[in-house]
Protein backbone atom coordinates (compact mmCIF):
# COMPACT_ATOMS: atom_id res chain seq x y z
CA UNK A 1 0.00 0.00 0.00
CA UNK A 2 3.20 2.37 0.70
CA UNK A 3 5.16 3.36 -1.97
CA UNK A 4 8.85 2.61 -1.81
CA UNK A 5 10.92 6.22 -0.71
CA UNK A 6 14.39 6.95 0.49
CA UNK A 7 14.51 6.14 4.28
CA UNK A 8 17.62 5.19 6.44
CA UNK A 9 20.52 3.26 4.85
CA UNK A 10 19.96 -0.23 3.91
CA UNK A 11 15.82 0.28 5.16
CA UNK A 12 14.85 -0.64 2.02
CA UNK A 13 14.52 -3.80 0.01
CA UNK A 14 16.96 -4.40 -2.70
CA UNK A 15 14.65 -5.21 -5.44
CA UNK A 16 11.95 -2.22 -3.52
CA UNK A 17 9.62 -5.08 -2.62
CA UNK A 18 7.50 -4.21 0.46
CA UNK A 19 9.49 -5.36 3.88
CA UNK A 20 5.70 -6.84 5.16
CA UNK A 21 2.79 -7.79 2.67
CA UNK A 22 -0.10 -9.29 4.12
CA UNK A 23 -2.52 -11.53 1.35
CA UNK A 24 -5.86 -12.46 2.25
CA UNK A 25 -5.07 -13.33 5.84
CA UNK A 26 -8.12 -15.13 7.75
CA UNK A 27 -7.88 -16.09 11.36
CA UNK A 28 -11.17 -17.65 13.02
CA UNK A 29 -11.19 -19.65 16.52
CA UNK A 30 -13.39 -22.68 17.06
CA UNK A 31 -15.10 -22.07 20.50
CA UNK A 32 -17.92 -24.02 21.71
CA UNK A 33 -20.36 -21.52 21.45
CA UNK A 34 -19.23 -21.19 17.45
CA UNK A 35 -16.48 -20.14 15.09
CA UNK A 36 -15.34 -16.76 15.44
CA UNK A 37 -14.25 -14.77 12.07
CA UNK A 38 -11.64 -12.55 14.48
CA UNK A 39 -9.94 -11.65 11.05
CA UNK A 40 -11.48 -12.30 7.63
CA UNK A 41 -9.57 -11.65 4.66
CA UNK A 42 -7.00 -8.38 5.03
CA UNK A 43 -5.07 -7.26 2.91
CA UNK A 44 -1.98 -4.69 3.22
CA UNK A 45 1.88 -3.47 2.44
CA UNK A 46 4.46 -2.23 4.35
CA UNK A 47 7.86 -0.45 3.27
CA UNK A 48 10.81 -0.47 5.32
CA UNK A 49 11.09 2.46 7.30
CA UNK A 50 7.61 3.45 6.99
CA UNK A 51 4.98 3.39 9.58
CA UNK A 52 1.36 1.65 9.39
CA UNK A 53 -0.77 2.57 11.81
CA UNK A 54 -4.19 -0.01 12.25
CA UNK A 55 -7.10 1.70 13.83
CA UNK A 56 -10.73 0.56 14.77
CA UNK A 57 -13.16 -0.53 18.47
CA UNK A 58 -11.89 -3.29 21.08
CA UNK A 59 -12.71 -6.48 19.39
CA UNK A 60 -12.05 -5.55 15.58
CA UNK A 61 -9.09 -7.96 14.74
CA UNK A 62 -6.34 -5.17 15.53
CA UNK A 63 -4.21 -7.48 17.28
CA UNK A 64 -5.00 -10.93 16.39
CA UNK A 65 -3.59 -9.62 13.24
CA UNK A 66 -0.68 -8.52 14.17
CA UNK A 67 -0.26 -11.53 16.69
CA UNK A 68 -0.57 -13.78 13.67
CA UNK A 69 2.29 -12.28 12.21
CA UNK A 70 4.56 -13.22 15.47
CA UNK A 71 2.77 -17.15 15.12
CA UNK A 72 1.24 -16.54 18.39
CA UNK A 73 -2.14 -17.12 17.06
CA UNK A 74 -1.23 -20.88 16.25
CA UNK A 75 -3.23 -23.83 18.42
CA UNK A 76 -5.58 -26.46 17.51
CA UNK A 77 -8.76 -24.60 17.70
CA UNK A 78 -7.21 -22.03 15.45
CA UNK A 79 -7.50 -21.95 11.64
CA UNK A 80 -5.49 -19.62 9.81
CA UNK A 81 -5.23 -19.14 5.90
CA UNK A 82 -3.53 -16.25 3.62
CA UNK A 83 0.22 -15.45 3.38
CA UNK A 84 2.18 -13.04 5.44
CA UNK A 85 5.14 -12.59 3.30
CA UNK A 86 8.01 -10.77 5.25
CA UNK A 87 11.43 -10.53 3.16
CA UNK A 88 9.97 -13.26 1.10
CA UNK A 89 9.30 -15.81 2.94
CA UNK A 90 5.55 -16.90 4.00
CA UNK A 91 5.32 -16.75 7.89
CA UNK A 92 2.18 -18.91 7.94
CA UNK A 93 3.32 -21.83 5.93
CA UNK A 94 6.75 -21.14 8.67
CA UNK A 95 7.28 -24.36 11.28
CA UNK A 96 7.54 -23.36 14.71
CA UNK A 97 11.18 -23.32 14.99
CA UNK A 98 12.04 -21.16 12.31
CA UNK A 99 9.26 -18.78 13.18
CA UNK A 100 10.94 -18.67 16.73
CA UNK A 101 14.56 -17.65 14.89
CA UNK A 102 12.47 -15.06 13.27
CA UNK A 103 10.14 -13.78 16.36
CA UNK A 104 11.91 -11.37 19.13
CA UNK A 105 14.99 -11.23 15.86
CA UNK A 106 13.86 -9.75 12.85
CA UNK A 107 9.95 -8.85 13.94
CA UNK A 108 9.49 -7.65 17.63
CA UNK A 109 6.57 -6.52 19.35
CA UNK A 110 5.58 -4.29 22.05
CA UNK A 111 2.93 -5.85 23.82
CA UNK A 112 -0.18 -3.49 25.33
CA UNK A 113 0.33 -4.00 29.34
CA UNK A 114 4.49 -4.29 29.77
CA UNK A 115 3.32 -5.30 33.37
CA UNK A 116 2.37 -8.52 32.22
CA UNK A 117 4.05 -9.08 29.52
CA UNK A 118 7.58 -8.43 31.68
CA UNK A 119 8.56 -11.47 34.35
CA UNK A 120 7.77 -10.39 37.69
CA UNK A 121 10.28 -12.55 39.12
CA UNK A 122 13.48 -11.74 37.13
CA UNK A 123 15.23 -8.65 36.95
CA UNK A 124 14.68 -6.11 34.05
CA UNK A 125 17.70 -6.51 32.79
CA UNK A 126 17.96 -10.17 32.46
CA UNK A 127 15.02 -10.90 30.83
CA UNK A 128 16.96 -7.78 28.46
CA UNK A 129 20.14 -10.51 28.30
CA UNK A 130 17.97 -13.63 27.39
CA UNK A 131 16.32 -11.48 24.76
CA UNK A 132 19.51 -10.93 23.29
CA UNK A 133 21.22 -14.63 23.89
CA UNK A 134 18.26 -16.46 22.40
CA UNK A 135 19.16 -14.92 19.27
CA UNK A 136 23.16 -14.51 19.43
CA UNK A 137 26.06 -15.14 19.79
CA UNK A 138 27.00 -12.94 22.98
CA UNK A 139 28.45 -13.20 26.30
CA UNK A 140 25.93 -12.12 29.44
CA UNK A 141 28.45 -9.28 30.32
CA UNK A 142 28.06 -8.23 26.84
CA UNK A 143 24.19 -8.40 26.87
CA UNK A 144 24.35 -6.64 30.16
CA UNK A 145 26.37 -3.95 28.80
CA UNK A 146 23.95 -4.05 25.69
CA UNK A 147 21.11 -3.69 28.12
CA UNK A 148 22.76 -0.74 29.97
CA UNK A 149 22.90 1.10 26.75
CA UNK A 150 19.50 0.08 25.63
CA UNK A 151 17.77 1.38 28.83
CA UNK A 152 19.75 4.88 28.41
CA UNK A 153 18.93 4.35 24.49
CA UNK A 154 15.14 4.48 25.19
CA UNK A 155 15.20 7.53 27.48
CA UNK A 156 15.81 5.37 31.16
CA UNK A 157 17.57 7.63 33.61
CA UNK A 158 20.80 5.78 35.49
CA UNK A 159 20.33 2.67 33.22
CA UNK A 160 22.91 0.90 35.00
CA UNK A 161 21.39 0.81 38.56
CA UNK A 162 17.91 -0.17 36.56
CA UNK A 163 19.19 -2.88 34.71
CA UNK A 164 18.97 -4.55 38.34
CA UNK A 165 15.21 -3.48 39.81
CA UNK A 166 12.34 -5.36 38.88
CA UNK A 167 9.50 -4.78 36.49
CA UNK A 168 7.15 -3.49 39.67
CA UNK A 169 10.03 -0.83 40.97
CA UNK A 170 9.24 1.03 37.52
CA UNK A 171 6.84 3.35 36.52
CA UNK A 172 3.89 2.81 34.00
CA UNK A 173 5.80 4.82 31.31
CA UNK A 174 9.28 3.00 32.67
CA UNK A 175 7.94 -0.23 32.41
CA UNK A 176 7.02 0.59 28.43
CA UNK A 177 10.03 2.12 27.94
CA UNK A 178 11.82 -1.17 29.03
CA UNK A 179 9.72 -2.94 26.84
CA UNK A 180 10.52 -0.76 23.92
CA UNK A 181 14.05 -1.56 24.82
CA UNK A 182 13.33 -5.72 24.70
CA UNK A 183 11.99 -5.02 21.03
CA UNK A 184 14.91 -3.20 19.40
CA UNK A 185 17.35 -5.56 21.72
CA UNK A 186 18.16 -7.31 18.04
CA UNK A 187 17.43 -4.02 16.14
CA UNK A 188 14.61 -6.08 14.44
CA UNK A 189 13.36 -4.66 10.62
CA UNK A 190 9.43 -5.16 11.46
CA UNK A 191 8.50 -3.57 15.16
CA UNK A 192 4.95 -4.25 16.01
CA UNK A 193 3.59 -1.70 18.95
CA UNK A 194 0.37 -2.58 20.24
CA UNK A 195 -1.16 0.24 21.67
CA UNK A 196 1.77 1.78 23.41
CA UNK A 197 0.44 4.52 24.64
CA UNK A 198 -2.80 2.82 26.90
CA UNK A 199 -2.86 3.67 30.15
CA UNK A 200 0.11 6.47 29.97
CA UNK A 201 -0.72 10.08 30.78
CA UNK A 202 -0.54 12.50 27.59
CA UNK A 203 2.97 14.07 28.40
CA UNK A 204 4.48 9.85 28.53
CA UNK A 205 2.32 9.16 25.58
CA UNK A 206 3.72 12.12 23.35
CA UNK A 207 7.25 11.20 25.12
CA UNK A 208 6.77 7.51 24.05
CA UNK A 209 5.57 8.39 20.22
CA UNK A 210 8.72 10.75 20.14
CA UNK A 211 10.90 7.69 21.31
CA UNK A 212 9.13 5.19 17.98
CA UNK A 213 9.68 8.17 15.27
CA UNK A 214 13.57 8.81 16.62
CA UNK A 215 14.59 5.10 16.99
CA UNK A 216 12.80 4.53 13.36
CA UNK A 217 15.14 7.47 11.90
CA UNK A 218 18.49 6.04 13.50
CA UNK A 219 17.33 2.24 12.45
CA UNK A 220 15.26 2.45 9.76
CA UNK A 221 13.03 0.00 11.65
CA UNK A 222 9.22 -0.32 9.93
CA UNK A 223 6.50 -0.17 12.23
CA UNK A 224 2.78 -1.33 13.13
CA UNK A 225 1.19 0.63 15.65
CA UNK A 226 -2.17 -0.72 16.71
CA UNK A 227 -4.64 1.60 18.34
CA UNK A 228 -7.79 2.51 19.03
CA UNK A 229 -6.78 6.53 19.25
CA UNK A 230 -6.80 8.53 15.67
CA UNK A 231 -4.69 11.12 17.23
CA UNK A 232 -2.03 8.85 18.04
CA UNK A 233 -2.10 7.69 14.46
CA UNK A 234 -1.98 11.01 13.16
CA UNK A 235 1.49 11.89 14.74
CA UNK A 236 3.45 8.62 13.73
CA UNK A 237 1.55 6.96 10.86
CA UNK A 238 2.49 7.20 6.84
CA UNK A 239 -0.80 5.03 5.98
CA UNK A 240 -3.62 3.80 7.74
CA UNK A 241 -6.21 0.75 7.74
CA UNK A 242 -9.26 0.91 9.66
CA UNK A 243 -10.60 -2.02 10.69
CA UNK A 244 -14.05 -3.15 11.76
CA UNK A 245 -15.73 -6.52 12.80
CA UNK A 246 -12.34 -8.54 11.49
CA UNK A 247 -12.15 -6.55 8.50
CA UNK A 248 -10.49 -3.16 6.64
CA UNK A 249 -13.14 -1.25 6.02
CA UNK A 250 -10.63 1.51 4.62
CA UNK A 251 -7.06 2.68 4.13
CA UNK A 252 -5.16 4.91 2.43
CA UNK A 253 -2.35 7.37 3.44
CA UNK A 254 -2.88 9.43 6.76
CA UNK A 255 -3.52 12.49 4.79
CA UNK A 256 -6.85 10.81 2.96
CA UNK A 257 -8.17 9.36 6.29
CA UNK A 258 -7.95 12.64 7.77
CA UNK A 259 -9.23 14.96 4.95
CA UNK A 260 -11.38 12.63 2.53
CA UNK A 261 -12.56 9.25 5.15
CA UNK A 262 -15.04 7.53 3.08
CA UNK A 263 -16.64 5.17 5.19
CA UNK A 264 -19.28 5.71 8.07
CA UNK A 265 -17.22 4.27 10.28
CA UNK A 266 -14.08 6.64 10.02
CA UNK A 267 -16.27 9.22 10.25
CA UNK A 268 -17.42 8.24 13.40
CA UNK A 269 -14.45 7.36 15.00
CA UNK A 270 -12.93 11.14 13.86
CA UNK A 271 -16.26 12.73 15.07
CA UNK A 272 -15.53 11.10 18.56
CA UNK A 273 -12.33 13.24 18.39
CA UNK A 274 -12.45 16.12 20.97
CA UNK A 275 -10.70 18.97 18.37
CA UNK A 276 -8.46 22.09 19.42
CA UNK A 277 -10.32 24.05 17.17
CA UNK A 278 -13.83 23.18 18.60
CA UNK A 279 -15.96 25.22 20.83
CA UNK A 280 -15.21 24.24 24.51
CA UNK A 281 -18.60 23.11 25.44
CA UNK A 282 -19.51 21.24 21.83
CA UNK A 283 -20.16 17.48 22.22
CA UNK A 284 -18.70 14.57 21.05
CA UNK A 285 -20.76 11.92 18.77
CA UNK A 286 -20.42 8.32 19.65
CA UNK A 287 -20.79 5.92 17.49
CA UNK A 288 -24.26 4.33 18.13
CA UNK A 289 -24.92 0.57 18.75
CA UNK A 290 -21.95 -1.70 19.64
CA UNK A 291 -19.51 -3.92 17.56
CA UNK A 292 -21.23 -7.07 16.35
CA UNK A 293 -20.44 -10.80 17.65
CA UNK A 294 -18.06 -11.89 15.19
CA UNK A 295 -19.48 -15.70 16.01
CA UNK A 296 -22.89 -14.46 14.59
CA UNK A 297 -22.58 -11.60 12.47
CA UNK A 298 -24.52 -9.10 10.05
CA UNK A 299 -25.49 -10.20 7.00
CA UNK A 300 -24.30 -7.71 4.56
CA UNK A 301 -22.20 -4.82 5.47
CA UNK A 302 -21.30 -5.85 9.09
CA UNK A 303 -21.39 -1.83 9.74
CA UNK A 304 -25.11 -1.60 8.36
CA UNK A 305 -26.99 -2.14 11.92
CA UNK A 306 -24.94 0.70 13.58
CA UNK A 307 -24.71 2.92 9.87
CA UNK A 308 -27.20 6.34 9.88
CA UNK A 309 -26.54 6.11 5.99
CA UNK A 310 -28.14 2.46 5.63
CA UNK A 311 -30.10 1.56 2.87
CA UNK A 312 -32.01 -1.61 2.00
CA UNK A 313 -29.58 -2.95 -0.05
CA UNK A 314 -26.94 -2.81 2.50
CA UNK A 315 -28.35 -5.24 4.46
CA UNK A 316 -28.06 -8.20 1.67
CA UNK A 317 -25.06 -6.88 -0.17
CA UNK A 318 -21.20 -7.18 1.19
CA UNK A 319 -19.26 -4.34 -0.66
CA UNK A 320 -15.68 -4.96 -1.61
CA UNK A 321 -12.66 -2.56 -0.53
CA UNK A 322 -12.30 -0.53 -4.02
CA UNK A 323 -9.88 2.11 -5.18
CA UNK A 324 -11.55 5.77 -4.42
CA UNK A 325 -11.79 7.76 -7.49
CA UNK A 326 -8.98 5.33 -9.23
CA UNK A 327 -6.87 5.83 -6.54
CA UNK A 328 -4.17 3.27 -6.21
CA UNK A 329 -3.37 4.18 -2.46
CA UNK A 330 -7.22 5.03 -0.99
CA UNK A 331 -9.41 2.71 -0.98
CA UNK A 332 -12.86 1.52 0.29
CA UNK A 333 -15.43 -0.73 1.29
CA UNK A 334 -18.86 0.75 1.26
CA UNK A 335 -21.66 0.32 -1.31
CA UNK A 336 -22.87 4.33 -0.91
CA UNK A 337 -21.25 6.27 -4.17
CA UNK A 338 -18.44 8.21 -4.13
CA UNK A 339 -20.27 11.40 -4.62
CA UNK A 340 -22.72 10.56 -1.96
CA UNK A 341 -19.85 10.17 0.12
CA UNK A 342 -18.47 13.10 -0.26
CA UNK A 343 -21.26 15.17 0.29
CA UNK A 344 -21.79 13.42 3.69
CA UNK A 345 -18.41 13.79 4.81
CA UNK A 346 -18.60 17.59 3.83
CA UNK A 347 -21.88 18.17 5.61
CA UNK A 348 -19.91 16.56 8.56
CA UNK A 349 -16.96 18.51 8.34
CA UNK A 350 -18.61 21.86 8.18
CA UNK A 351 -21.49 20.94 10.86
CA UNK A 352 -24.64 20.32 9.35
CA UNK A 353 -27.60 18.90 11.02
CA UNK A 354 -27.55 14.58 11.07
CA UNK A 355 -30.91 14.44 9.50
CA UNK A 356 -30.56 16.05 6.18
CA UNK A 357 -26.99 14.39 5.72
CA UNK A 358 -29.65 10.46 6.51
CA UNK A 359 -31.87 12.54 3.67
CA UNK A 360 -28.50 12.54 1.33
CA UNK A 361 -27.92 8.95 1.78
CA UNK A 362 -31.77 7.64 1.61
CA UNK A 363 -32.05 10.10 -1.54
CA UNK A 364 -28.97 8.04 -3.28
CA UNK A 365 -29.67 5.27 -5.68
CA UNK A 366 -29.70 1.76 -4.24
CA UNK A 367 -27.08 -0.71 -5.28
CA UNK A 368 -27.67 -3.40 -7.56
CA UNK A 369 -28.35 -6.78 -5.00
CA UNK A 370 -27.26 -9.98 -6.69
CA UNK A 371 -29.22 -12.91 -7.02
CA UNK A 372 -27.50 -15.36 -4.35
CA UNK A 373 -27.57 -12.56 -1.68
CA UNK A 374 -31.80 -12.11 -2.16
CA UNK A 375 -31.85 -15.61 -1.54
CA UNK A 376 -29.71 -15.33 1.98
CA UNK A 377 -31.46 -14.52 4.67
CA UNK A 378 -30.59 -10.71 6.06
CA UNK A 379 -29.32 -10.50 9.78
CA UNK A 380 -28.78 -7.91 12.21
CA UNK A 381 -26.27 -10.21 13.83
CA UNK A 382 -26.20 -10.61 17.86
CA UNK A 383 -27.49 -8.27 20.23
CA UNK A 384 -25.18 -7.60 22.56
CA UNK A 385 -26.85 -4.73 24.31
CA UNK A 386 -27.90 -5.91 28.02
CA UNK A 387 -31.93 -6.04 28.75
CA UNK A 388 -33.40 -4.07 31.26
CA UNK A 389 -33.37 -6.92 33.43
CA UNK A 390 -29.92 -7.60 33.23
CA UNK A 391 -27.73 -10.21 31.24
CA UNK A 392 -28.94 -13.87 32.58
CA UNK A 393 -26.74 -16.72 31.69
CA UNK A 394 -28.99 -18.11 28.76
CA UNK A 395 -28.52 -14.51 26.86
CA UNK A 396 -24.37 -14.91 27.65
CA UNK A 397 -24.00 -18.38 26.30
CA UNK A 398 -23.83 -16.92 22.63
CA UNK A 399 -21.41 -14.48 23.51
CA UNK A 400 -17.55 -14.24 24.45
CA UNK A 401 -15.30 -11.57 26.17
CA UNK A 402 -12.49 -10.68 25.88
CA UNK A 403 -11.00 -9.14 28.81
CA UNK A 404 -8.22 -5.92 28.77
CA UNK A 405 -6.40 -7.61 31.43
CA UNK A 406 -6.70 -11.73 30.70
CA UNK A 407 -3.88 -11.83 33.61
CA UNK A 408 -6.58 -10.52 36.37
CA UNK A 409 -9.66 -12.35 34.99
CA UNK A 410 -8.31 -15.85 34.55
CA UNK A 411 -8.45 -18.40 37.65
CA UNK A 412 -5.05 -19.50 38.37
CA UNK A 413 -6.49 -21.61 40.33
CA UNK A 414 -7.99 -24.19 37.67
CA UNK A 415 -6.14 -27.04 35.92
CA UNK A 416 -7.71 -28.22 32.55
CA UNK A 417 -6.96 -31.05 30.19
CA UNK A 418 -4.16 -29.88 27.59
CA UNK A 419 -6.28 -31.83 24.62
CA UNK A 420 -10.55 -30.65 25.88
CA UNK A 421 -9.67 -27.79 27.83
CA UNK A 422 -11.76 -29.70 30.26
CA UNK A 423 -11.44 -28.77 33.75
CA UNK A 424 -9.74 -31.74 35.74
CA UNK A 425 -9.30 -29.35 39.37
CA UNK A 426 -11.38 -26.29 40.93
CA UNK A 427 -10.82 -24.39 43.42
CA UNK A 428 -12.51 -26.71 45.53
CA UNK A 429 -10.03 -29.75 45.02
CA UNK A 430 -7.26 -27.62 46.56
Amino acid sequence: MTTATETAEGAVDSVGQPLLSVEDLRVSFHTDDGIVHAVDGISYALQAGKTLGIVGESGSGKTVSSLTTLGLTRSKRSRISGRIMFQGEDIVAMDDSHLRRVRGNDVSMIFQDPLSALHPFYKVGVQLVEAMQVHRSISKSAARRRSAELLELVGIPDPKRRVDQYPHEFSGGMRQRAMIAMALANEPKLLIADEPTTALDVTVQAQILALLQDLQQRLGTAIIIITHDLGVVAEIADDICVMYAGRIVERGSTEDIFNAPQHPYTWGLLSSIPRLDSPRDEELVPISGRPPSLINRPSGCHFHPRCPYVRDAHRRVDPKLTPVDGSSEHAVACSLESSVRARIWDGIRTGRDAESLVRIAAASPEPEVPAAALEAPESEGTDIEPSEEGVVESERHGEQHLFTQPVDEVDHRLERNEHTGEVITGPEDT
